[in-house]
């Protein structure tokens, strides 16, 4: 099942390639897909929720309600 995170900072494409990029040096594997406008990322990888959380929060991002 894929996660999906709300991320109220992530404002353009460069943010997007970044979190895309963070994501993808924890898990190579990962399937990330993000729409900017909605400013959701979706993840279909094997780690846990609280990984990709930690992940895209050590990133310099913020993921409502968390």
């Amino acid at each position: 099942m894929a996660l999906k995170l709300h991320v109220p900072t992530l404002n353009s494409s460069e943010d997007a390639e970044n979190i895309k990029q963070t994501i993808l040096t924890h898990e190579p594997d990962a399937r990330v897909e993000i729409d900017i406008p909605e400013k959701m990322v979706t993840i279909d990888a094997k780690a846990s929720e609280e990984t990709f959380k930690q992940v895209v929060t050590a990133a310099g991002y913020k993921i409502s309600g968390y």
